[in-house]
């Protein structure tokens, strides 16, 4: 019998957000210039108090920390938490390896092998790969681009629930599609959960970024969720440090904690370098939020003004996070993805984005609809949709029609 990888390893995904990479990297190679959408890297620097803060530190070994993080960091995170209105002590602080280990490890920790993990798609593409390597099927219900990706009605949750499923994950604001869930939305999952037995697991990562005056809840802050509630989180987009990968799981059940922290303790300790910048990063003042939180809302009002003046096109005005979900009048958002950067320039200038069907699990879903990450400044980005306006015009594929949804994503 002839070697082969693991069911798991065939199964994993390409990323939704990388996919098409070597076609961008060919297109640069030929001489062109690639406005990256693609992919949430802004480009407002990471603060350089933090960064001269790890520069300056005293570092003659870089050792091993405990397990769940530097108890110093930890404390310090609870500065941050009460400062966003999230009262939680360092010891419900579980220091992850990026928010990635932090889903990682929730599914590992609150689902066993075949159980189901409800989640309102189009949802992080991510969750696919981290469910896979937990051995855990993901169960969807679908929301639509014309309420902006609104939660599901509850109707729905309750109908793909069954004896095997054991959680609801979620992303609040929600990367893909940029909706800021509501505390009556949340409250109601949480009453969901609470009467199925479900844990409820909040994606956390763009807490401070949400527009026109809004503000996110925490899934830590609704009523009775203690036993409940998990919630993930990152200092990635927080402190625009995504490679630093330093992230947290954050409870107050304490058996969930416990056997998260012996997953820990497995890969031995959390980046310490990591934690010493973002230990740094706390001390910044609400200021540093305000202005990034301008810029990208600055970001967004170009983005959604200039696909809502382009014939054809779909565009929600997100809430928060630093990405939108469009229809595009094209027959195959992928294809023309691939097309940017294989046939098309407009003064020598494409851009790649993240075809949406690799956020949607329902097959035939997102076919035409596209994510876009504003995270360019405005002169860049203006440019890039300057691309894709003409691009549009150009595709040979484009369509006036609307593709129907699959009858299985309204059976589900």
């Amino acid at each position: 019998m002839a070697l082969s990888v693991s069911q798991r390893g065939q199964d994993m995904p390409v990323s939704p957000f990388r996919k098409l990479a070597p076609f961008a990297e060919a297109a640069k190679a030929r001489g062109r210039k690639v406005y990256h959408l693609n992919i949430g890297q802004p480009d407002i620097p990471t603060p350089p108090s933090a960064v001269e803060a790890l520069r300056q530190a005293d570092l003659r070994i870089i050792s091993y920390s405990h397990g769940a993080g530097t108890e110093s960091y930890r404390r310090k995170l609870t500065e941050y938490y009460h400062r966003a209105g999230i009262p939680v002590n360092f010891d419900e602080i579980l220091v992850t390896t990026a928010g990635s280990e932090a889903i990682l490890f929730a599914l590992l920790t609150c689902l066993n092998p075949g159980d189901e993990l409800v989640v309102p798609e189009p949802f992080y593409g991510t969750y696919t790969a981290f469910a896979i390597a937990a051995g855990v099927k993901i169960v969807t219900v679908t929301g639509t681009i014309d309420n902006g990706f609104a939660l599901p009605p509850l109707a729905d949750f309750e109908a793909v629930i069954t004896p095997h499923t054991k959680a609801i994950l979620l992303c609040n604001p929600s990367n893909p599609t940029g909706y800021v869930y509501t505390r009556q939305e949340l409250e109601a999952l949480l009453g969901l959960c609470q009467r199925h037995q479900l844990y409820l697991l909040s994606d956390e990562a763009y807490r401070e970024y949400c527009y026109d005056g809004a503000r996110a809840t925490s899934a830590l802050n609704l009523a009775g969720g203690e036993e409940y509630v998990v919630v993930l989180d990152t200092i990635s987009k927080r402190y625009s440090a995504c490679g630093a990968r330093v992230g947290s799981l954050v409870t107050r059940n304490k058996a969930v904690f416990e056997a998260a922290f012996h997953f820990a303790q497995m890969r031995i300790s959390p980046p310490g370098l990591g934690m010493l910048l973002g230990e740094a990063a706390v001390a910044l003042p609400e200021s540093y939020f305000a202005e990034n939180r301008a810029e990208y809302q600055a970001r967004r009002d170009l983005t959604v003004r200039r696909l809502q003046a382009m014939p054809g096109v779909q565009c929600p005005v997100p809430g928060g996070a630093f990405y939108v979900m469009a229809h595009l009048p094209v027959d195959d958002a992928e294809r023309f993805g691939e097309w940017l950067l294989t046939d098309f320039a407009y003064e020598n200038q494409t851009l790649m984005l993240s075809p949406a069907n690799g956020f949607y699990q329902t097959p035939g879903l997102g076919r035409q609809q596209v994510r876009l990450a504003y995270i360019l400044n405005l002169t860049d980005l203006d440019a890039a949709l300057t691309c894709l306006e003409q691009a549009l015009l150009a595709y040979p594929g484009r369509t006036t029609e609307l593709t129907p949804e699959p009858a299985e994503a309204h059976a589900a």
